[in-house]
């Protein structure tokens, strides 16, 4: 057994493109991928048009937030911080219903089943992943997506003549792009000016401001994947799919069936937002009434998680996201006032911290040259091709973390493998 290992993953180690996939980058390795549940695949492969609704309702409220058909504070709080630019822009009739074409939801593996944290239109790892399937596809492995799956997700995007657009924010992302399309169709986004080809934002909207180019050469008419939508990058979502006076709105829109499944699957949020509550008011399922009584919960108590909600480098990569119960309360403290005290330039949410379970899989111990049976926490990562109203589930990236970590995303000691298309069963 270990000997058809150590052949398997010397393979894939071989197979790395020169220039990498990640820039600085290293992972674990394992010769198997993950496989799933039946259930868990069907889930999965459900999961996409639940995705693609809610941000096509989301996108349909702000816009009916400003026109004074919903209330006006959902687009007021989704707009704080952000250039009058970006806004206008976000708001331009020609790209009204476009919403992004290529769709990650991040997925952490719970105690109870599946937790729903995030949704990446911006998503890094295509490039990773189509390397993943088509090199343990090489392997024997039948894996989720088919070997082209990811391959397949680009070439529909980008078609003859797109080019992937790229942010020096976002440039650790380069080797997979150039990998996956070429070097040719990989361009910096600074100095970068439009063609008439469609154009794959690898960016993030925060960004925007400092594309002077681009900025002065894009056109309406032109495809952009993602739409410039900043407001559609927002974490806060997540809060507003929580509130009471929206409830309403959400079952309406998204049917009763896909509401419930989605408050099944995102933990309980909320808005940090500086309130002063009438004598009798409370803050829902938190039962306080001022935010500041949140200092004094013991460390144990503090099962919530405080992130910033967008438009900001500390937005992406765990960078703006602090733990309760892994904080003391000479951190904690601050970060909440902090987060508080910024609210109108830079909002922040508080949401329940999911507690993590633990799958095996074996690993790669590159030390004893032998493969390794370990317990670990699962991010999971399908990506999805929305066509109009067809969404394609085309793979997974599957990050395996130690369980000794509260933030479950890439680092030198994860794992990262593909999914299998076959189940844990073999059935």
């Amino acid at each position: 057994m270990s000997a058809i290992l150590r052949g398997s993953v010397a393979d894939l180690q071989a197979a790395l493109p020169e220039e990498g996939l990640f820039k600085g980058k290293s992972w674990r390795w394992s010769e198997q991928p993950l496989r799933l549940d039946a259930v868990d695949l069907k889930f999965l492969e459900n999961l996409g048009k639940k995705i693609s609704a809610f941000l096509r309702v989301s996108n349909r409220l702000y816009q009916s937030s400003t026109a004074g058909e919903a209330p006006a504070w959902v687009a007021e709080w989704l707009d704080q911080g952000k250039p009058e630019e970006v806004i206008r822009l976000g708001r331009e009739e020609k790209m009204k219903s476009a919403i992004p074409r290529v769709l990650r939801p991040d997925l952490l593996r719970t105690e109870e089943g599946w937790a729903l944290t995030e949704i990446d239109s911006v998503p890094g790892g295509v490039g990773l992943t189509a390397w993943m399937q088509e090199n343990y596809a090489k392997l024997g492995h039948a894996i989720l997506g088919g070997s082209q799956g990811l391959r397949d997700l680009a070439g529909k995007v980008l078609g003859e003549s797109g080019e992937v657009v790229i942010s020096t924010e976002a440039e650790d992302y380069l080797p997979e792009w150039r990998w996956l399309v070429g070097k040719a169709r990989v361009k910096s986004a600074e100095g970068y000016r439009s063609g008439p080809g469609p154009i794959y934002r690898f960016f993030e909207m925060f960004d925007w401001m400092n594309l002077e180019a681009l900025r002065s050469s894009w056109k309406f008419d032109q495809v952009m994947e993602a739409p410039p939508k900043a407001y559609l990058e927002e974490k806060l979502w997540w809060a507003l799919f929580w509130m009471k006076p929206l409830e309403e709105w959400w079952k309406k829109e998204l049917g009763e069936g896909y509401f419930r499944d989605l408050r099944a699957l995102v933990p309980r949020a909320w808005p940090l937002r500086p309130v002063q509550l009438p004598p009798e008011g409370v803050l829902p399922e938190l039962e306080i009434h001022r935010w500041e009584e949140l200092e004094n919960f013991s460390q144990r108590a503090r099962d919530l998680v405080i992130k910033v909600s967008g438009f900001s480098p500390r937005a992406w990569g765990s960078r703006g996201v602090t733990v309760g119960s892994d904080q003391p309360k000479e951190k904690w403290v601050p970060a909440l006032r902090q987060a508080l005290g910024e609210w109108k330039t830079q909002p922040h949410l508080l949401q329940r911290f999911a507690r993590l379970g633990t799958i095996s899989h074996p690993s790669w111990n590159e030390q004893t040259g032998e493969a390794e049976e370990g317990k670990w926490r699962l991010r999971l990562c399908p990506y999805y091709l929305v066509t109009g109203d067809n969404v394609e589930l085309k793979g997974a990236l599957a990050t395996l973390c130690p369980v000794d970590k509260k933030l479950v995303h890439g680092m030198e000691d994860a794992v990262l493998i593909p999914v299998s298309s076959e189940t844990a069963t073999g059935k």
